[in-house]
């Protein structure tokens, strides 16, 4: 759903996320502390997805020249088991790392006051994930989908079923407490962001980890920092497109683009055959170099190299119009959530927030009822390899929230849910937005794509979504392309969220018609 004007505008996965965040800016907030509490809420009430067990990365930018990377990403543990095969995706040893979204609730907010004068006391900020925690929501349609997905395998995480299926809350629209959660916003509310890793309640954390058979310990809970960083960046069309550093895949997305941009895409037209085999090529010749980005603070990143452009344009020149380039390359899952607001100033931020695969680690911590991510199923356990499992390290991460700047100030903010599928999904809209000068509403409405295995389609094929025609079907599968259709609008092509902001300061934002997200202007 789409909302337009002026002067301040959000989009989140979620109405009640979404309402959030404009209550704050109504209020007079920024942009930074409308995002804060649409992430707090968006942990309540979307709690597959996301939640105060996960993660957290964040672009800022504004109309002075201010942008950063806030890298709410949390370490691997000081003192870590030993694997003599792949690390498990659910339960106790996928919990490797800490959790580092509330302290990036905590950097954010101290940058927002710091540099754009925030105010807003963070009992505020966390009111409305407060009360929807304690008092109850209706369970969403994804939340719905996912709990019954998982039905049978979630049966046997340990503590799941109590928390996440009591009276088989699963039908959309039921109501759903999360009253351990409840209490833990409190006392961040009271206490500040800190006292998630320092104090009472990190102790109770740490304890609820231990007893769950974590190897995370209430040192590695303290030693969680938020790290930021310059974005990295590149030009496209006039715009300058921003993205975080490594460890996140933001190179791999802005290195699709700076491949795309060798290309005059609107002679081919928006959704046709060419442009999707574009996409689909430059993603292939972008993710070839994906498996090199780690932590930086572990290892040489070279990403000046990976964006020369030169480099770019030799891949670009690689390109056969009517030959697909075979692709058997590595699979990353995960989903996550993303949700942009924009101020009255044009003040923006742009965050992703996950815990990873849907359920996280299925385990919830102790009375907390909260949800630990399994981000320690990124790494891997081959030694010498740029991602390879180590204590205090940060592992590969997909979350590349994205801005896009016009002379020097925000014109755009997005991103997607989605893995592997993120710097795809941007690929699409970004080009529908920039090349073919579509609304945001558009732009999310068209036909995707994603490349590689799913969860649930192991064949290393192009799913695609089947409203793009079956002449533009049939040219793609003569150029070599291994179809795999899906349903129109399916959540497999990522939901996705954009705001645009025009030279005169006027708004204009939509969530993906794929999920049940809204943009909501204040």
């Amino acid at each position: 759903m789409s909302a337009a004007g002026q002067p301040g505008i959000v989009t989140s996965p979620h109405p009640l996320a979404t309402e959030a965040g404009a209550k704050v800016l109504r209020a007079g907030g920024d942009a930074i502390e409308a995002a804060i509490a649409i992430g707090a809420t968006i942990g309540v009430v979307y709690p597959h997805f996301s939640g105060l067990g996960g993660d957290s990365v964040w672009l800022v930018a504004d109309r002075e020249g201010r942008r950063a990377a806030f890298l709410g990403i949390g370490q691997a543990a000081e003192a870590l088991p030993v694997f003599d095969g792949p690390i498990p995706t659910r339960g106790p040893l996928s919990m490797l790392t800490t959790a580092c979204t509330v302290d990036s609730w905590r950097h954010a907010k101290e940058w927002s006051a710091r540099e754009w004068g925030g105010r807003a006391p963070f009992p505020a900020l966390l009111a409305d994930a407060i009360g929807h925690a304690r008092d109850g929501f209706p369970v969403s349609k994804s939340q719905a989908f996912w709990l019954a997905f998982r039905r049978s395998e979630a049966a046997h995480w340990p503590g799941f079923a109590p928390v996440f299926m009591p009276n088989s809350p699963s039908e959309a629209g039921s109501l759903f407490r999360q009253e351990g959660v409840a209490r833990v916003l409190q006392a961040i509310a009271s206490h500040g962001p800190r006292s998630f890793y320092e104090g009472a309640l990190a102790k109770t954390l740490a304890a609820g980890l231990a007893a769950a058979g974590s190897p995370l310990t209430a040192a590695d809970l303290a030693a969680t920092r938020t790290r930021e960083a310059p974005p990295l960046s590149l030009s496209y069309r006039g715009y300058e497109l921003l993205a975080p550093p490594p460890p996140t895949q933001g190179v791999s997305t802005l290195a699709i683009m700076g491949i795309l941009k060798h290309f005059d895409l609107p002679a081919h037209g928006a959704g046709s055959a060419d442009h999707i085999h574009l996409c689909v090529e430059a993603v292939k010749r972008a993710f070839l170099t994906r498996d090199a980005v780690a932590d930086p603070d572990f290892g040489p990143q070279p990403v000046e190299e990976w964006l020369n452009s030169d480099r770019l344009a030799e891949a670009a020149r690689t390109i056969a119009m009517r030959r697909a380039l075979a692709w058997p390359q590595p699979f990353r899952t995960g989903d996550t959530v993303f949700y942009g607001a924009v101020d009255e100033r044009g003040r923006s931020a742009s965050v992703l927030q996950s815990i990873y695969f849907d359920w996280g680690s299925g385990v919830p911590i102790g009375e907390t009822g909260i949800l630990w991510q399994n981000r320690g199923a990124a790494f891997c356990v081959v030694p010498g390899h740029p991602n390879a499992l180590a204590p205090r390290k940060r592992p590969f991460y997909t979350l590349n929230p994205g801005l896009g700047l016009k002379d020097g100030k925000p014109a755009f903010v997005y991103g997607t849910q989605g893995a592997d599928g993120q710097p795809q999904t941007l690929s699409m809209v970004l080009t529908r937005l920039i090349d073919f000068s579509e609304t945001p509403a558009a732009a999310l409405a068209g036909p995707r794509f994603l490349l590689g295995k799913t969860f649930s389609d192991s064949r290393d094929s192009l799913k695609i979504e089947s409203d793009v025609g079956t002449a533009a079907l049939a040219d793609l599968a003569a150029r070599g392309h291994e179809l795999a259709l899906i349903e129109p609008h399916s959540p497999l092509a990522g939901l996705a969220g954009v705001i645009r902001i025009s030279g005169d300061g006027a708004a204009e934002g939509a969530h993906d018609p794929r999920g049940e997200g809204v943009a909501k202007m204040v």
